[in-house]
């Protein structure tokens, strides 16, 4: 049972990075040792996550273990010295009753798999995807041009690293105490990982705490939130008109370069390579305007050089992926606001249906017929959701309050202060296993849930954005997959101090777990286990507040940076710039609409003329073939009778004298007065037809 638990969770983790993968990256336009880098960090990461409380688990059936064989031994003991004194009776110990955990995993399986991921995804954060950022993000037309500019870039940043490195190795070299070997060197390069993970992940998890539970509030209340996509409406405006200004400007470089170096010039192979990364319509423009049968004069104007263009081929690169973010960004926008439009509009309805003003051209699914009906959301979109969401946010409230109280709580252990540390151990004392996990799961879920998402949200202006739809560069996926390797293993040694499962910070005799295992005697550098580890922690309760005051909003909006800030004037204009850029998008694509709609029904109407047209000729072309058929049934026998009728007919008529003059017309029978004569006259006609 344990080995299924342990692979289905395997299966869960790698198909749940998968999905973010796609949801963020582009399968078919970045490369694949970006896509797979990005992937296997995410995966290691979520996979420590999900294992952990399985580890604590079995650490507590081992611990229940212990404590029996030293009961044990204590016994015979006691009762070996007791034998010597008739007049004392053997003391008899009742021993613990273990019971193995549904998801018990064996011995010396757990730390060779906490081995091979901590130390992968190590070497993924601080070699192998700084590496890869440098040549993704290079514009260099070789392979041995991009793998030169991405080791000159990443020198200094592995020099600042040696050296931050060599000063903790120094200072255990002069202290006493301390002797140098290699476990002990291993344990000074894990703690200085941790240590700088820990600092960053104080103050996203100060922020997370805070903002996550009052965004889904603000979720709630439909007003504010209809002014907050308004304002970034507006903010989204501007820049999609930078993007696309920094477009022009660099399509306007490429067309020079691209006229300059001709079809025989030695760079022209970088030049296509260049255009290939441009959009379309501007590669049938230059396509247009280019001369191919025109030699290039080595004494005649300058050309640029090959560093030139690789700092061209850069700026392309940068400049299409951002105008292709901004467009896909501001549709996704466009149909946020027109559905918050709808949804005020439809809280007003009397008939409780939901009526949008784009319905899709997609014909509904069996789903929207059956389940999610026009009444159903209704009222989910106009009465339920802002109750679930206002029952969320209380709810997460009263977890970052937990958080919070925990992370200056958890060095105590006499008393236990920890809110965490005593459910667990009110657990452990029934051997509860799967409460101990689920309460393990929920509380490392709930951490990593407020640190990733401040990671998905953050953007250092456009050099790391995280933006989904597959928008997100490749730079920005590896930044985010190095940071959650960095960030991850100080918040799974964090979680377990603050459980008390760490005997490092706790100070007590149990059995570590498998996992604080590997990571080594942090009192290698007591300054950092008995110091940092436990009191950096606190300034969770400044963060928070500072979160809740939004002082960084306020800092930001002064130093120039448009931020959604109540009430204040600079954020009230570009609400209403917001909502006049939603209107013109909405008459806009109204127009759009009603053109699509006029044109459907022409065609529809037409459509519908041609099929009635086609049914009369069908019709005629049907009855002409039925008579056909049926005159060629009886050919022969009125063919008997027309001959023996023509032969009396002839008999009968009376001949005519030739005098030269016409004969009467005997096809007109309409007499003057409209009336049909006798048609006896002309029978020798009727049978010209057959």
């Amino acid at each position: 049972m344990s080995g299924v638990a342990l692979a289905l969770e395997v299966v869960v983790v790698f198909f749940l990075a998968l999905f973010l993968l796609h949801r963020y990256g582009d399968f078919r336009k970045q490369h694949r040792m970006v896509l797979f880098a990005t992937l296997l960090a995410w995966f290691l990461c979520f996979l420590i996550v999900f294992i952990l409380p399985l580890d604590v688990s079995t650490t507590i059936y081992n611990q229940c273990k212990t404590d029996n064989q030293v009961h044990l031994v204590a016994t015979k003991t006691v009762n070996h010295d007791n034998s010597s004194n008739s007049s004392v009776f053997p003391t008899q110990r009742v021993p613990k009753i273990c019971q193995k955990p549904w998801s018990y995993i064996p011995d010396g399986i757990l730390p060779v798999f906490w081995r091979v991921v901590y130390w992968t995804s190590q070497f993924l954060t601080w070699l192998l995807i700084p590496f890869m950022q440098s040549y993704a993000r290079s514009g260099g037309f070789s392979i041995s041009g991009k793998i030169k500019t991405a080791l000159i870039e990443n020198a200094i940043y592995y020099g600042t690293y040696l050296l931050i490195f060599c000063s903790l190795l120094i200072y255990v070299a002069v202290t006493p105490e301390l002797h140098l070997s290699w476990s002990g060197l291993r344990t000074i390069g894990i703690t200085a990982a941790n240590t700088w993970g820990l600092f960053l992940l104080v103050l996203l998890l100060g922020y997370g705490l805070v903002e996550i539970p009052r965004t889904y509030w603000r979720a709630s209340c439909h007003g504010q939130l209809l002014a907050k996509t308004y304002f970034k409406a507006a903010k989204l405006m501007t820049e999609k008109a930078d993007a696309e200004e920094n477009l022009e400007d660099v399509m306007e470089d490429v067309r020079t370069v691209n006229e300059t170096i001709k079809y025989n010039h030695p760079l022209r192979k970088c030049i296509d390579t260049i255009l290939k990364k441009c959009p379309v319509e501007y590669q049938e423009k230059m396509g247009r305007n280019m001369d191919d049968y025109e030699d290039f004069d080595d004494k005649g104007n300058p050309y640029p050089s090959k560093k030139s263009l690789v700092k061209l081929h850069k700026q392309v690169i940068y400049a299409v992926q951002r105008h292709n973010r901004t467009q896909v960004q501001w549709q996704i926008l466009l149909d946020k606001a027109f559905h918050l439009e709808d949804v005020a509009k439809n809280e007003s309805s009397s008939t409780h249906k939901f009526v949008h003003s784009f319905p899709s051209a997609e014909p509904p699914g069996w789903i929207s017929k059956y389940l999610y009906t026009p009444t159903v959301e209704w009222y989910w979109e106009c009465v339920f959701r802002r109750w679930c969401y206002r029952v969320l946010a209380v709810v997460l409230c009263v977890f970052s309050a937990a958080v919070v109280w925990s992370e200056c709580t958890f060095f105590s252990t006499q008393p236990v202060l920890s809110l965490f540390a005593v459910f667990i151990q009110l657990a452990e004392r029934d051997y509860n296993y799967v409460y101990i996990e689920m309460a393990c799961f929920v509380t490392i879920f709930f951490l990593c849930y407020c640190v990733y998402s401040t990671v998905f949200r953050i953007r250092v202006f456009n050099y790391y954005y995280l933006a989904p739809h597959h928008q997100t560069d490749a730079y920005s996926l590896q930044f985010s997959g190095m940071l959650f390797c960095r960030l991850t293993p100080p918040l799974c040694l964090n979680f377990l101090g603050v459980i008390h499962m760490d005997s490092t910070i706790s100070h007590q005799t149990r059995q570590p777990t498998a996992y604080t295992s590997i990571m080594g005697s942090m009192q290698v550098l007591s300054f950092i286990a008995n110091g940092f580890y436990i009191y950096y922690p606190m300034l969770i309760v400044l963060l928070c507040i500072a979160t809740y005051f939004s002082l960084g909003t306020r800092c930001l909006n002064l130093l120039g940076f448009q931020q959604f800030v109540g009430e204040n004037d600079l954020t009230s204009d570009l609400v209403d710039e917001g909502r006049e850029l939603i209107r013109r998008e909405r008459r806009k694509r109204q127009r759009t609409e009603d053109g699509e709609s006029r044109r459907r029904e022409w065609r529809e109407r037409n459509s519908e003329q041609r099929e009635r047209y086609g049914g009369r000729n069908r019709s005629a072309y049907s009855e002409l073939k039925e008579t056909d058929g049926s005159g060629t049934d009886t050919g022969r026998a009125q063919s008997r009778r027309d001959r023996s009728d023509k032969a009396e007919l002839l008999q009968d008529v009376e001949p005519l004298d030739f005098t030269g003059e016409e004969p009467l017309e005997t096809d007109n029978r309409r007499s003057a007065g409209g009336h049909y004569l006798s048609t006896s006259a002309s029978r020798a006609c009727i049978f010209d037809d057959v």
